[in-house]
C-alpha cells in the first residue's frame, strides 16, 4: 500500500463529504449550513489542489482541473457570506443563503467529478 496515494485519496473524499454536509439543508435557511463547515471544506479543497499538482498524467490535470473550479466556487461561497454578513445591512437572507449554498453544489459536482476519476484511475490501474 503507497501511504501517499492513501493521503491523496483521503483528502479527496474528504473535501467531498465536507461540502456534501454543508451542502445538505434547506437552501435558504442559515441555521442548516454551518459557516465554519464551508470554511473546512475550503481549506481541504485547497489542501488537495495542492496535492495534485505533482501529477504529469493527463488525468492529474483533469484532477486538477476539477478542483480548481470547487476552489473558486467555495471560494465565491466564502466571499458571498463574508460581504453578507459583514458588509451588507441586510444580512445573511435566504437568497444570499441561496446562493451561497448553490456554489457550494457546483464545487460538490465538481468533487464528485474528481472521486468519480480517481475510482475510475484505481480500477484500470494493474499490477
Amino acid at each position: 500500500m503507497n501511504l501517499e496515494k492513501v493521503i491523496f485519496a483521503f483528502f479527496i473524499v474528504l473535501a467531498l463529504t465536507l461540502n456534501f454536509g454543508f451542502f445538505i439543508g434547506d437552501m435558504d435557511d442559515p441555521n442548516h449550513h454551518n459557516v465554519y463547515e464551508l470554511f473546512a471544506a475550503l481549506v481541504v479543497s485547497l489542501i488537495a489542489t495542492i496535492m495534485k499538482f505533482g501529477d504529469r498524467a493527463h488525468i492529474g490535470a483533469v484532477l486538477l482541473a476539477t478542483s480548481l473550479v470547487a476552489d473558486l466556487q467555495l471560494i465565491a461561497a466564502v466571499i458571498v457570506w463574508t460581504m453578507a454578513v459583514h458588509a451588507s445591512d441586510a444580512g445573511l437572507t435566504p437568497s444570499i443563503m441561496s446562493s451561497i449554498v448553490s456554489l457550494s453544489g457546483g464545487a460538490l459536482l465538481a468533487n464528485i467529478t474528481s472521486v468519480v476519476i480517481l475510482v475510475t484511475e484505481t480500477v484500470m490501474f494493474r499490477r
